[in-house]
């Protein structure tokens, strides 16, 4: 069979995607096997592949490929998030763009235009996501505004609205002033901004005298309804009871005292404005005061401001500070730095507003989710985030689930009457019955319900998004559910562990009393070598396509872990997909290299391919176990970089050069035939990272059945490997190293045979064929004494000596080894400092402990080696 020079990954990829997808090979149904499931986290229909995603489902996919491997039902369920206030933002821009707005279509024609849109661009990720490799169960992707997903949403709040855990009520919300709608807490972002305090009088009613507040948001001084101090504060206790006027429209409101107030900032005396702030709404409960707001839902000031009205309230800040200087009553301002919170979906200013909403009360459901958390029930990898999972489930507050949106599952609750009067209910149907009982009409009628005009938090449908993608919340008992749940892993980023995770595991022990997941892996944010989050507003994020268009799905992949341990950020940079190009370029040659050889039946294999037989099966042994301890303890990165080094290193580099037959010489059969086997074991443990290179070589190979692929191939199972045999070739590889460091520094051909003298500590020559070979060696002879007029090389296991004659320089030789001697002597300096550590070895494993004095134990035997070489060359 002709194989092409340069591997063509483009070609290779869509043949090989084409070829899994046709036969099935990412399905999955239950079965008798141990199931391995896996449900993404769904990406935002709005949205196209970026590289959190890329890092995100490469992980998955490694992980859903070793599982299938190691003989599981592998089943990796694909879908999508309808992203209620991203979605409706994009239409209502679309249709702005097409001289069309919002306010004047009816509800139902603006959602004809939303799933137009969503029709249009919802699974465009989905099919970027192929190009990666993610083999998904695509048969089963979900969309959480799919019926019966909607279905699962309104049975739930149904539920909750029943047990008494939702409920309706005038709140202080995240008000985001674009998006017109209330967000949760955790959709807004806090971040440090340079602000000013301005300092503004108050005039005492029936006094010639004042008081200065310090604020930084003099805009909200109309909406004011006291002014609060310390009752500790001495500065004020002739003020208890009286009333001061509110700047420029003379509200007279009153003194009053809360322990509240910090004495120690601005002055010490605080405005309460308990409509725009959530500290100030409650002291306004405490001490009854009234509540004034003066935003309209755009963030222009309303009628009850008095002043401004209609404009917006960033523009009013400078029209109030304006008419405060005019009137004198501006005392100064400083500069201060302060956190304010901007919305997550929109990055508007998030406005404290008091609001109508829905809740869910969350104190009862996150009982069972911080316990089995922080018992490990379900762990956190890294573990590092459990501190403030539990700081967030111990002060988790009331959840406000209601959107001023029309994009999303409208809440199920309908209004009868003229009032506020309400059931709550499934269906139309349904709710009808309900309030002919509730209201004693039995002549009530559908057109006398008005269903609520919100809907609900995105996060209300993706909580439940492990039970109701295997339609657990409408059939509980249903195959699916009962087989895939709980599912395995959960990969996401730290970012979303409150938004999403902790919810999920809420959704979990209220609807199958179980976890949702095993295990959730956090994974870091790719940034920018400038540390910079990537983002399309700097600039500094590459398009994913583009990179794999460049470097190829596999390159990507590797690229993108080869600095990305859980938890901790990637420093993207292009050479890291270009290095993981040029590892699949090196497959590529070695599988070309192997396939050049001409194999002579009748040949025996030499001693130096004997050994490198034995010593290469060991090391793959080895391997194999590492990267089993990498993926038990998430450490994928480690993994892959483990499996990259036993095929870069090891086999390439060092196996294939040892038994790499003379130019135009055959191989024998049989070492032939075991670098096949070790080829084969390589590709399988390589698969889950390169499905694409390992899949074409595989095939190249050998002849496979028709229908076959590697991915459902038998994973390398652990085994116990010479522990000796490993360690005698990392000798081999010093040796060698030695010889040929002595051949550049002396100039010495690579044809010029050298003679390798051994003065033995602990070496017993097994692999001297091998040093043979690849030193080009006319012999290795073992003596006793030391060797005048060579170079030395000096180990804790033996002294190495190559006689070089007129070659040899006595004084660079002794500088050489008194550089060698400090460079020990510092190391071993470094290892006594950890030994000597109480808290290192009283915290440090045993095995570690071990490590530690073995190399105590190595570093002075070559000290003491040296110190006698160097006090015989003097």
């Amino acid at each position: 069979m002709e194989i092409p020079s340069k591997y063509n990954p483009k070609h290779v990829e869509d043949k090989w995607y084409s070829y899994w997808m046709e036969r099935g090979f990412f399905r999955s149904v239950p079965d008798s096997r141990q199931p391995y499931t896996i449900v993404i986290p769904p990406p935002n229909v709005t949205g196209v592949l970026h590289m959190g995603h890329m890092l995100n489902n490469t992980i998955q996919d490694i992980l859903v490929r070793r599982a299938r491997m190691k003989g599981k039902n592998a089943c990796w369920v694909p879908g999508t998030d309808h992203a209620s206030i991203a979605t409706e933002a994009r239409v209502v821009a679309k249709l702005k763009s097409e001289g069309i707005e919002k306010k004047d279509l009816t509800r139902e024609k603006f959602l004809e235009h939303a799933w137009e849109w969503r029709h249009k661009h919802g699974d465009i990720i989905l099919e970027q996501l192929k190009k990666l490799g993610a083999s998904c169960d695509w048969e089963r992707t979900k969309f959480t505004m799919d019926d019966e997903m909607s279905e699962s949403v309104i049975r739930v709040f149904v539920d909750l609205y029943n047990k008494g855990m939702i409920y309706r009520g005038i709140r202080m919300v995240n008000w985001d002033p674009q998006a017109l709608t209330a967000v949760s807490d955790e959709e807004v972002v806090y971040r440090e901004v340079g602000s000013k305090l301005y300092y503004v009088n108050y005039r005492i009613q029936g006094e010639e005298g004042h008081v200065t507040i310090a604020t930084t948001r003099p805009e909200t001084i109309l909406g004011d309804t006291a002014v609060c101090v310390n009752p500790a504060d001495p500065r004020y206790r002739n003020l208890a009871g009286k009333k001061v006027y509110v700047p420029m429209i003379n509200r007279l409101v009153p003194i009053i005292e809360d322990d509240y107030v910090d004495m120690e900032f601005g002055t010490g005396c605080l405005k309460i404005t308990p409509a725009h702030d959530i500290n100030d709404y409650e002291i306004g409960i405490k001490h009854n005061l009234p509540s004034i707001d003066i935003f309209n839902e755009n963030g222009t000031l309303s009628e009850q401001a008095q002043l401004f009205t209609g404009i917006d309230r960033f523009k009013v800040r400078e029209l109030v500070v304006k008419k405060l200087e005019e009137e004198g009553l501006l005392v100064k301002t400083e500069d201060y730095v302060n956190k304010i919170g901007y919305s997550e979906r929109t990055d508007a200013v998030i406005e404290p507003r008091l609001s109508l909403q829905w809740f869910v009360r969350m104190k009862q459901l996150a009982g069972p989710a911080l316990d089995n958390v922080m018992n490990d029930n379900i762990t956190l990898c890294p573990p590092k985030f459990k501190n403030s999972y539990r700081n967030w489930m111990e002060n988790v507050r009331d959840w406000c689930i209601s959107r001023q949106l029309w994009w999303g599952q409208r809440i199920p609750a309908y209004y009868y009457g003229e009032g506020q009067n309400y059931v709550v209910a499934e269906s139309s149907g349904k709710a009808l019955e309900l309030a002919r009982q509730k209201s004693g009409m039995p002549d009530l009628q559908l057109t006398d319900l008005r269903q609520d005009e919100d809907v609900l938090d995105t996060w209300f449908s993706s909580w439940l998004w492990p039970i109701s993608v295997f339609d657990g919340i409408r059939n509980p008992d249903n195959p699916d559910i009962k087989y895939y749940y709980p599912t395995d892993d959960l990969i996401t980023a730290p970012e979303i562990l409150f938004f999403w995770v902790a919810r999920m595991i809420m959704a979990g022990y209220e609807y199958r009393n179980e976890k949702p997941f095993r295990n959730v892996y956090l994974t870091g944010i790719v940034r920018d070598t400038k540390r910079r989050k990537m983002s399309k507003s700097l600039g500094n994020s590459p398009d994913p396509l583009h990179l794999i268009e460049k470097y190829s799905a596999d390159g990507v992949r590797i690229g993108m872990l080869l600095c990305s341990p859980a938890g901790n950020d990637l420093l993207f940079d292009e050479n890291l997909p270009e290095q993981g190009r040029n590892f699949a370029n090196k497959m590529w040659n070695a599988f070309r290299l192997v396939r050049s050889w001409q194999v002579d039946p009748d040949a025996r294999p030499g001693k130096a391919s004997e050994m490198a037989i034995v010593w290469c099966y060991e090391r793959i042994k080895q391997g194999i176990l590492e990267i089993e301890e990498a993926f038990n303890q998430y450490r994928i990165s480690e993994a892959l970089m483990t499996a990259y080094k036993l095929f870069w290193d090891e086999f390439s580099s060092w196996y294939l050069e040892i038994i790499k037959p003379e130019f135009q010489k055959p191989i024998d059969r049989r070492t032939y035939q075991a670098t096949l086997e070790m080829f084969e074991v390589l590709l399988r443990i390589l698969h889950p990272f390169v499905p694409f290179i390992t899949e074409e070589i595989w095939h190249l190979l050998k002849e496979r059945p028709q229908g076959f692929s590697l991915m459902y191939e038998k994973a390398p199972s652990v085994k116990p490997f010479d522990k000796e045999k490993v360690r005698r070739f990392e000798q081999v590889k010093d040796i060698v190293a030695f010889i040929r460091n002595t051949r550049v520094e002396k100039q010495i051909p690579n044809k010029d045979k050298l003679t390798l003298c051994i003065k033995r500590v602990d070496y017993d020559g097994d692999f001297d064929p091998v040093i043979l070979k690849l030193g080009n060696l006319e012999e290795i002879r073992i003596i006793s004494e030391k060797v005048e007029g060579a170079v030395s090389f000096i180990t804790s296991y033996a002294e190495f000596y190559i006689p070089v004659g007129d070659l040899h320089d006595h004084e660079e030789e002794l500088k050489k080894l008194h550089d060698e001697l400090e460079y020990n002597r510092g190391f071993l300096a470094t290892v006594m400092m950890k030994l000597n550590n109480e808290k290192f070895v009283s915290n440090a494993p045993a095995q570690v402990i071990e490590l530690e004095n073995r190399k105590k134990a190595d570093a002075e035997t070559k000290i003491r080696a040296i110190e006698e070489r160097i006090a015989s060359m003097k």
